[in-house]
C-alpha cells in the first residue's frame, strides 16, 4: 500500500533532528510539530553527503532525535489487541523490543526518500486538560503531485504531561490497525514469538539509497 510509504516519509520529515539549540515544548503538541518540522530539512540537506557513503547513520539519526516523539510502547500494545489478554508477559517484551527496532529501521529507510516536501501545519485548537488523545491534521505538499492529507495521532502522558505520537490516518485508515490485520493472523497461527522473530530480522535489513534507474 503505498499511501503506507507516504505516511512513514511524513512521519520521519515531521519528527527529524532538531538543531542542538531548538527547544521542543513536548506539552504543546502543534507547536511541537511546527518546532521540529522546522528544522527538518535543513538537516537532512547538510548531512546528505555524509547520510549517502553511510546510510546507515540514518538509524541513530532516528534513535536520537525521531524516537523521543513517539510512543512505541503505546502503539505496539494497541497493534497486539486482543491478543495482548492471552499473550505472556514475557514474549510481549520481546515483541516491544523488536517492534521498536523495526520501526528505527522503517524510518530510517524512509529517510533515503527525502525530496524537499513542504508541509502545511494545522492552526492550533485548545485542548481541555483532560483529553489524553488528540488527532492533528497536516498537508504534504508534493511537486507534480496531489497533496497528501494525513492525521496524526497523539497521547498525553498522565503523569508528566508531555505528548507523543502514536498513530496516523490516511485515506481514513489507521496505520497502527493496518498492522494490527497484517500481523494478526500469523499471531493467531503462529504465535507472537514467530512475528517478533519476523519483525527483529526485518530490523537489521540494511539501510539503501535507490539509483533513478531503480525508483
Amino acid at each position: 500500500m503505498k499511501w503506507i510509504a507516504s505516511i512513514c516519509a511524513v512521519v520521519v520529515m515531521m519528527f527529524a533532528p532538531l538543531s542542538a539549540a531548538a527547544t521542543v515544548d513536548k506539552t504543546k503538541p502543534y507547536l511541537m510539530m511546527e518546532q521540529v518540522g522546522g528544522n527538518t530539512f535543513d538537516r537532512l540537506k547538510d548531512e546528505q553527503q555524509a547520510l549517502r557513503e553511510q546510510p546507515e547513520l540514518l538509524k541513530t539519526v532516528v534513535e536520537e532525535e525521531l524516537m523521543p516523539y513517539v510512543n512505541y510502547r503505546y502503539a505496539g500494545l494497541k497493534v497486539l489487541g486482543n491478543h495482548l489478554k492471552r499473550a505472556d508477559k514475557g514474549e510481549v517484551s520481546e515483541f516491544l523490543v523488536a517492534f521498536r527496532a523495526y520501526l528505527v529501521t522503517s524510518y530510517a529507510q524512509v529517510l533515503t526518500q527525502y525530496q524537499d516536501q513542504k508541509i502545511n501545519y494545522a492552526r492550533e485548537k485548545a485542548i481541555p486538560e483532560n483529553q489524553r488523545i488528540v488527532s492533528i491534521p497536516v498537508e504534504i505538499v508534493q511537486k507534480n503531485k496531489p497533496p497528501i492529507k494525513i492525521e496524526f495521532k497523539w497521547r498525553k502522558d498522565r503523569k508528566s504531561g508531555e505528548w507523543q505520537a502514536f498513530d496516523m490516518v490516511a485515506e481514513g485508515v489507521s496505520l497502527l490497525s493496518s498492522k494490527q490485520s497484517e500481523w494478526g493472523g500469523k499471531i493467531r497461527s503462529d504465535g507472537l514469538p514467530a512475528v517478533t522473530e519476523e519483525l527483529a530480522k526485518l530490523a537489521q535489513t540494511p539501510i539503501r539509497y535507490e539509483t533513478a534507474s531503480g525508483q
